[in-house]
């Protein structure tokens, strides 16, 4: 069994030092930024934005895939419910697409025009699949079945995408970092189900960094853009899919659901064997029809506090108590003419820290996010010395916040209204 398995993909650095003034310098070599054609940054575009919410109820929902058709351009909704999505006037975009799970999703037509403040209203699908015929199936046996196809659904080529990366961390409910970037993925095929050889680069990014004295506990998450790589589930088998792995679980067949307008199984999965680390529990969403994995969601197993601590913590100052609360994993794909790609990752780590002979302990939360926007196949890959490292931490590697037009043509995740007060308050604490 790979040693590997034992350093799952969340590393945080706990760091205490008086204040956050101090950067890391950079290493020139590092600062290097693998030449890409980016011809399209200057194109003129059209911006489609608005809130999505349920028909019925009118609640605003949140990480709703908001696509052009055909293509990897895309984006979610924050947490607001909220999007805003740039398109190239070249392309000659005729729609936009909006979908999410158990809901019929639904076309925006656009025709070359900018369309903003729309209200996006999605219908419940409550289309299910015929339960007998799902329940007479062994769940494992179709989650053998897809990861038998993996070479067939999902892309046979070398691909280059581009990515917008966010990371926040909070120190109770008040933000104490936030860092953005554009970033830049290199994916080789997945019928090797191998990341060895995946590579991710930043190509642009900002951060805000708390000044307040009291905030001396730095919490770094370290290679946090690279999740578009490890946590690749359908790809890097260290994380679920592994033959080796399956007897550690117990599967079960779930109500099932439409994604896409597509009827999917829902198999659930938790731990039935004691190991030496932490494993995972959660759900799988598997294509009906093609039997591909369309979305992931797990967490790691807390029984074992020490174990779940070992896995996800690589620093911390002597005499703090470090307790992990929560490690979930969000992993969605999509579909373009045949084949699978990697769509969108969120990652939530909660947990408290506090001091020897000290009365309360501080909650803290991570949250990273990574969302495809935009691709092509590659000719070439990132080199190993320019790609982002696992040991790095973006916080070190980019600029302060300071031109509001700062992403350009970029697409991103609009950021929640709460994040925008947060940025206004971290910016005051620099002036």
């Amino acid at each position: 069994m790979r040693a590997f398995r034992k350093q799952i993909v969340v590393l945080l650095s706990l760091l205490f030092i008086g204040g956050f003034s101090t950067v890391r310098a950079q290493d020139p070599e590092e600062e290097q930024v693998m030449e890409i054609d980016r011809s399209g940054e200057n194109e003129t575009f059209i911006t489609v934005s608005g809130v999505v919410k349920d028909q019925k109820s009118k609640r605003k929902l949140e990480y709703v895939n908001v696509t052009v058709p055909g293509t990897n351009i895309g984006t979610v909704t924050n947490a607001d419910g909220e999007f805003s999505l740039k398109v190239v006037k070249s392309l000659n975009a005729n729609t936009v697409q909006v979908s999410h799970i158990g809901y019929l999703y639904t076309l925006i037509p656009i025709n070359g025009r900018s369309i903003e403040e729309l209200e996006v209203l999605l219908a419940p699908n409550s289309n299910l699949l015929e339960e007998i015929v799902v329940r007479a199936r062994d769940p494992r046996f179709i989650v053998e079945e897809a990861m038998t196809r993996i070479p067939d659904n999902y892309s046979a080529d070398n691909n280059l995408f581009t990515g917008f990366y966010r990371e926040t961390a909070q120190k109770g409910r008040r933000y104490i970092n936030i860092s953005e970037a554009i970033i830049d993925v290199y994916k080789t095929p997945y019928k090797d189900m191998n990341v060895n050889r995946d590579r991710v680069q930043v190509y642009k990014g900002r951060k805000l960094l708390s000044q307040r004295a009291s905030d001396t506990l730095i919490v770094k998450l370290l290679g946090g853009p690279n999740l578009s790589v490890f946590v690749d589930v359908v790809k890097n088998p260290d994380i679920l899919l592994d033959k080796e792995m399956l007897p550690y679980y117990a599967f079960k067949m779930e109500e099932s659901v439409m994604l896409d307008n597509r009827h999917h199984y829902v198999i659930s999965f938790i731990p039935q064997a004691i190991l030496p680390y932490a494993l995972y529990e959660g759900k799988l969403y598997i294509d009906r029809e093609r039997l591909s994995f369309t979305r992931a969601e797990f967490n790691l197993n807390m029984d074992d506090r020490n174990k779940a601590t070992q896995a996800i913590l690589k620093k911390k100052p002597f005499g703090l108590r470090f307790r992990p609360l929560e490690v979930s994993f969000l992993v969605t794909y999509k579909e373009i003419e045949g084949r699978t790609y990697l769509s969108y990752i969120r990652n939530e780590v909660r947990f408290r820290c506090d001091w020897k002979r000290k009365l309360f302990a501080t909650s803290y939360t991570i949250n990273s996010e990574m969302v495809i926007t935009d691709g092509k196949p590659a000719e070439t890959a990132i080199p190993y010395k320019l790609s982002f490292k696992q040991t790095q931490s973006l916080s070190d590697k980019v600029s302060d916040f300071s031109d509001d037009a700062f992403w350009g043509n970029y697409n991103i995740i609009e950021p929640t209204e709460s994040l925008d007060s947060a940025v206004g308050k971290l910016r005051k604490q620099r002036k």
